[in-house]
């Protein structure tokens, strides 16, 4: 599921944001497609959205690089 498609249903921006510790315009950003989810967050919101954001939705262009 895509990340803006998970906020719209199951959650907010702030609230993702606290729970993966970083700022809310950040993930606005990502959410927005204005800029893309660094690596070394999508873990961190997989976990945080309980699988249904992958990583593979995070970063559809790159993700085999980092997790295959």
């Amino acid at each position: 599921m895509k990340l803006e498609n998970y906020l719209k249903n199951y959650g907010d921006v702030v609230g993702l944001a606290r729970s993966i510790n970083v700022n809310a315009p950040d993930v606005s950003a990502w959410k927005n497609g204005r800029r893309a989810v660094p690596v070394r967050h999508c873990l961190a919101i997989v976990k945080a959205t309980g699988g249904k954001v992958t990583v593979q939705d995070l970063r559809p262009h790159d993700w085999q690089l980092y997790w295959s």
